[in-house]
């Protein structure tokens, strides 16, 4: 960046040439009193306090808005600019309340601050004051107060809502006097379109702004976001032995700050009165409490009778990377089997199967800072901004610098506002439109023909097979328009990048795989892979869902996807961990829980999940874990799966343990314990070290999570390089191949992973979803979440401000649907599918399309998992979630 030389107040000074003066000088630590400023937003100039004079005395211009010249002299202090500073700064104080040391911005106030600098003539202040401001102050949201008396019109809280979230929940209503910053038709925030984000309260440099029940904190601990896969950085703010708030860490490259309302406010679980703080025993079909030595002997003893194949267990994205590692390694080198595997299959084991096929590798080939500056971003099958709030806004930010946006989705979802095409598509016939956007390409000779000479193979068989999906073909299948397509397929394929944003949408289908390897295709076919801003982005759906499958806690491989079959691995990990090992692939999530409904497998430890309300056809599920001779739960609540179990073991949260996390940009994170657990609740690396000690098995002597850490990355080509101390500071994206290696934030430059080193096309073909519609069961329900819970609400439901935003599951229905079936909003209903029935109330909406109903799986009231499809992806045994058969009725 260029440079300018400048003096501000005598003080000679370098700054980039883009630079206003504003910036210049408080980079250059010289204050210029302001108000309206923020380093996230663009300038406004409304506050007039940054005043300084330029060259000459009368030449009077605003700092935030005057940008650094070669040779200019600054000054911004002298009477003149006192004086004018002081007069506005008194109108400010004339219509704001003065009870400074009764406000929770006290010390911490930018009016304060400038007052100060500034100082204000109080007599005069006194005679400009005719009454003191009395405007009611707006308590309706759960999580902020909202304080007109106390605003300063600086727009700040309009600007954040506009430029960084896009929301535009707040604007300036009325006008001279009487302006305020409102709602819109000046509502309660409750009922605006506000999502509770908090950014502008975080930003706001008074007290009309602040978080219910603000209260000093004595420390910070920095640390990583549990909720999903963005993996945002945190500042746990804590008081005594509690967290009493949450700050977005503005240090961290992920987020750089941000958070949306899970991560800000919903933190109060972790010290909620329902934590689990002893071990508890079932005795006579009761719960009682134990010691651990007892829990722990009784443990041991039971899993020592079911070595083998009639042992599984289930680990947990929730987990860290270490106790991942741990629980994998425990199932094959003590207990003997394969028979391990976590919630990754019910969500992105399309994503590592596919991948690993056409690229080598399964995971997001690109960063999510990059996505900001992408030509294109086509969106399909994610609704972004509510599942993973953050790289929405990275979307938003994409959409602001020029980007063109395509969202495809059955659905009409939040990003559908910024979306310059929405493909409406019916729900499971991804395969058709993606091939149909292919033939389009290629029909055009919109192909990066060099890209597939030189870096693919299969491209000929690939061809061919497009012959099938011609734009009528395709609109038959998924009711697109031909044209909207073809604009479509052009936009994507002209954008000099394009980046691919898919989740659930995509992988929870019977033809998931299928659906991964056309995104694969298209992004092949056009060169979009191994450079900046481009790829291939699975947005993965839980904080560690990510690191679970990097540590092997999948069926057919360890750590670092080293397959179980091959003989030379095996040796390796036999070598290392002073084990037999089995050559045979394990079962996975879903045929485990099958083999327990035959009495194939007899006992099971399940670290984390709540498959109860995870699994489709919950019935099912809970028939086969009361058939389980011995269930062991580990976590942090009672869950409803939990509750089933023969012994409980308390574990602690997130904040109560260190180690690490991997995001869905394969981003290796640092985890840090900022309180101590509740109760007696243990770390799940120790809970599951202690079984191993007690069974008499070596290789489990841990003293931490950094020791665990050495081991597996000794063992993980990928996590080679990185240790605790190296990502003390900023994590780091695998494949990291030494200590001196800086990480690989795009995948693929140079070559692919695969065997031959290229990219591999694999002709499709369209295969409808298991179940459809038909006269008894006449509509689709597809499963989503709420921005406002998370999973199956083991945390989010015991915040109370999470409930009052979302207090209850709905379910969402078109218009003309409510009609025919004579409903009205919130009236009750039953929906039925082949499996089971739940009730919930009606949400009516022109989000769902006609045939379609929407629920989330976050209410164990109404959980939407009693009505899924168990059907399975042949490959990568991923049950078809997104698409069931079910019929509608008025109870």
């Amino acid at each position: 960046m260029h440079k300018v030389s400048l003096t501000i107040d005598g003080v000679n000074i370098k700054a980039d040439a883009s630079m206003t003066v504003l910036e210049a000088a408080l980079e250059n630590n010289i204050y210029i009193p302001n108000l309206c400023y923020h380093k996230d937003l663009n300038p406004a100039g409304t506050c007039r306090m940054c005043l300084v004079e330029v060259n000459d005395p009368n030449n009077q211009v605003i700092a935030c808005q005057t940008t650094v010249e070669e040779g200019m002299s600054v000054i911004t202090d002298s009477p003149r600019l006192k004086s004018v500073r002081q007069i506005t700064l008194e109108l400010l104080h004339v219509n704001h309340t003065q009870d400074c040391t009764h406000c929770g911005k006290n010390s911490n106030c930018q009016l304060q601050e400038v007052t100060s600098y500034v100082g204000v003539n109080e007599a005069r202040v006194e005679q400009l004051r005719k009454s003191s401001p009395n405007i009611e102050k707006d308590t309706s949201n759960p999580f902020f107060i909202f304080d007109h008396n106390k605003c300063i019109l600086c727009g700040i809280c309009v600007r954040t809502c506009n430029e960084i979230q896009g929301v535009d929940a707040l604007q300036f209503g009325y006008r001279g006097v009487n302006t305020v910053v409102s709602t819109f038709m000046d509502k309660p925030v409750i009922e605006s379109v506000c999502e509770s984000c908090g950014e502008c309260v975080v930003r706001c440099p008074v007290g009309a702004l602040l978080p219910v029940d603000e209260m000093k904190t004595s420390r910070e601990v920095s640390t990583i976001c549990p909720y999903c896969g963005v993996g945002c950085g945190i500042r746990l703010g804590i008081r005594g032995e509690r967290v009493v708030n949450v700050k977005g860490d503005e240090g961290n490259p992920v987020n750089r700050g941000r958070l949306c309302v899970k991560g800000r406010f919903g933190y109060n679980w972790i010290h909620h009165k329902e934590r689990l703080k002893e071990p508890l025993v079932k005795k006579e079909g009761k719960f009682v409490k134990a010691t651990w030595d007892e829990a722990l002997d009784l443990v041991a003893e039971k899993f020592s009778r079911y070595r083998g194949s009639e042992f599984a267990a289930f680990s947990s994205a929730k987990c860290t990377n270490e106790e991942n590692y741990l629980i994998q390694k425990f199932a094959r080198a003590v207990m003997g089997t394969n028979n391990v595997d976590h919630c990754a299959r019910l969500c992105h084991s399309p994503s590592v199967a596919a991948l690993a096929q056409s690229l080598g590798s399964g995971a997001m080939t690109n960063s999510i800072e990059e996505i900001a500056d992408a030509g294109c971003i086509f969106a399909i099958g994610t609704n972004t901004t509510e599942s993973h709030p953050v790289i929405g806004l990275k979307v938003k930010e994409a959409r602001r610098k020029g980007a063109k946006v395509i969202v495809a989705n059955p659905r009409r979802i939040d990003l559908c506002k910024k979306a310059d095409i929405w493909l409406q598509y019916r729900g499971g016939t991804d395969v058709a439109l993606l091939m149909g956007m292919c033939r389009v390409i290629v029909e055009e000779n919109l192909t990066d023909t060099s890209f597939i000479a030189r870096r693919c193979e299969n491209y000929e068989a690939f061809k061919e097979s497009l012959q099938e999906f011609t734009p009528a073909y395709v609109e038959e299948i998924t009711g697109v328009d031909p044209a909207l397509l073809r604009e479509a397929a052009r936009i994507y394929a002209g954008a000099s990048s394009s980046s691919v944003l898919y989740a659930m949408g995509i992988t929870q289908h019977s033809h998931g795989t299928d659906n991964v390897l056309a995104i694969s295709n298209l992004a092949l076919l056009t060169g979009n892979l191994g450079k900046p801003s481009s790829g291939i982005n699975p947005l993965r759906g839980q904080n560690n869902v990510q690191g679970a499958c990097d540590m092997g806690a999948l069926p057919n491989v360890y750590p670092g996807y080293q397959k179980v079959s091959d003989p030379d691995v095996k040796e390796k990990f036999e070598n290392a961990w002073k084990a037999t090992l089995d050559e045979s692939p394990g079962l996975t999530l879903t045929e485990i829980v099958n083999a327990a409904h035959k009495g194939d497998v007899k006992a099971l430890y399940l670290v984390g999940e709540n498959s109860l309300l995870s699994e489709p056809d919950g019935n099912h599920v809970l028939e086969a874990l009361k058939k389980l001779d011995f269930f062991v739960a580990q976590d942090i609540f009672m869950s409803e799966t939990a509750s089933l179990a023969d012994v409980v073991l308390p574990a602690a949260s997130f904040a109560e343990k260190n180690g690490t996390f991997t995001n869905t940009e394969r981003r290796v994170q640092l985890v840090r314990k900022a309180v101590n657990p509740a109760g007696d609740a243990k770390p799940d690396w120790w809970i599951t070290s202690q079984i191993a000690k007690k069974m008499n098995h070596r290789g489990f002597d841990f003293k931490n999570a950094s020791e665990i850490f050495v081991e597996l990355a000794a063992l993980t080509p990928s996590y080679k390089g990185i240790t605790h101390e190296r990502i003390s500071q900023k994590g780091i994206s695998w494949p990291v191949k030494s200590r001196v290696h800086k990480g690989t934030p795009v995948l693929h430059k140079d070559s692919f992973s695969t065997a031959s080193g290229k990219g591999k096309f694999f002709p499709l073909k369209y295969i409808p979803p298991a179940e459809m519609p038909d006269e008894q069961y006449p509509f689709i329900l597809t499963t989503g979440r709420s921005l406002y819970h998370y999973h199956t609400g083991t945390m989010t439901r015991r915040v109370d401000g999470l409930n009052i935003l979302k207090e209850r599951e709905t379910v969402e229905i078109n218009p003309g649907d409510a009609s025919l079936l004579g409903l009205g909003e919130d009236d009750r209903v039953r929906v039925t599918s082949r499996r089971g029935e739940i009730e919930a109330a009606v949400k009516i909406t022109p989000n769902s399309p006609a045939g379609m109903v929407s629920m989330s799986f976050h209410f164990s009231e109404s959980p939407a998992n009693l009505l899924t499809n168990p059907a399975l992806d042949p490959v990568a045994k991923i049950p078809e979630l997104k698409v069931c058969a079910v019929r509608v009725e008025k109870i």
